[in-house]
């Protein structure tokens, strides 16, 4: 088979390196794309020299803008690239403006494209990924699922063919690089943290990052727990940040961006998670680590009834009583799949050649 891969941002750079190698091993041929949507060293280079992601073959350096430039622009650039390379299928994960543009580029030129992550949904149409997720789940040929909930979503909107349960190729990803993780990672000892002893914090979404006021709240929520909370941010955003982190208690230390590696040993070791982020909800209870999800909704909704995630919502106050005080979590499940998903994604992908 011939494959063209479209990645843009860092979760997307997480399950390539795993369908990447999958592919390449079963001796096919891959063609990868780099939209350039995450285009920061930390956000991108780093994570293709951790995981060994191959270089890809094209980069379209589209970068940041507004989801219609970002989708124009990539929308233009994997056109071409189909055109030239003629490939048996477009491979496009989760629902970045990338995801959306690979789909409509590959379903106007009639070639096949695969979804790994469909089936998705919040429910909030406000979200743009939710627009991508819906619109890139009609196109799609083959849509590769991780639960049967996502199955369920589907089939609520009329979709109820060609899609395959697969588990979620994180797992894969998580399996493989934690240990690795174990092994390289000096993050903890960098920050002077003890295990279990600190909380990760990751706050991206424009609902929550985009507004003052809000984000202030946040801030000051978090910093009435009595524990260091390590918070990622874009160098862009940080001295923003640091203005309204100087109206709160000061127990909030903002650091670069860090790698998948330095990531999965804040994520596995911190005693909670506060987030915004879908990738980081699923990896904080992979790892085994309660979440609060800044957010009214969330996709992985199994992380929710097993009780290893909350949604905070409006009631920002959670985020101070339940740092301090989570309850104990529920029974541990395997909702996401055995580390497999990208060889049975590659099975698929070879049965449903031609």
């Amino acid at each position: 088979m011939k494959i063209v891969t479209i990645i843009g941002a860092r979760p997307q750079f997480v399950k390539a390196s795993v369908i990447s190698k999958a592919l390449r091993q079963a001796g096919h041929e891959e063609i990868l794309v780099n939209t350039g949507q995450h285009y920061d060293d930390n956000m991108a280079r780093i994570f293709f020299e951790e995981m060994g992601i191959p270089k890809p073959d094209y980069d379209l350096g589209v970068g940041s803008g507004t989801h219609a430039s970002q989708t124009a622009g990539s929308l233009v650039g994997i056109e071409e690239i189909l055109i030239k390379e003629k490939p048996d299928f477009i491979i496009v994960f989760g629902d970045t403006n990338a995801t959306v543009a690979g789909a409509l580029a590959a379903a106007k030129l009639h070639i096949k494209i695969a979804h790994i992550e469909a089936g998705l949904r919040s429910y909030n149409r406000d979200m743009p990924e939710e627009i991508n997720r819906v619109v890139t789940d009609v196109l799609s040929d083959l849509l590769f699922v991780p639960t049967p909930v996502a199955v369920e979503n589907l089939n609520k909107e009329g979709i109820t063919s060609n899609i395959h349960v697969v588990g979620d190729v994180m797992v894969d990803s998580l399996m493989i690089y934690t240990r690795i993780a174990e092994q390289k990672s000096r993050i903890l000892d960098d920050l002077k943290l003890e295990k279990d002893k600190f909380l990760l914090m990751t706050i991206h979404r424009p609902s929550n990052a985009d507004h003052d006021d809000r984000l202030l709240s946040i801030l000051k929520q978090a910093s009435k727990v009595d524990l260091p909370v390590i918070f990622p941010i874009h160098p862009r955003s940080r001295a923003r940040v640091e203005k309204l982190i100087s109206k709160t208690a000061g127990n909030i230390r903002i650091i670069d961006p860090v790698g998948y590696l330095d990531m999965m040993m804040l994520e596995k070791y911190s005693k909670i998670i506060i987030t915004d982020s879908g990738g980081v909800q699923k990896e904080a209870y992979l790892h085994k680590t309660p979440c609060l999800t800044v957010r009214g909704e969330t996709e992985w909704v199994e992380t929710v009834r097993d009780g290893w995630n909350y949604i905070v919502g409006d009631h920002l106050e959670k985020i101070s009583i339940l740092s301090k005080d989570f309850p104990e979590p529920g029974e541990w499940n395997p909702h996401y799949g055995d580390g497999q998903s990208s060889d049975k994604i590659v099975r698929l992908l070879e049965e449903n050649l031609g």
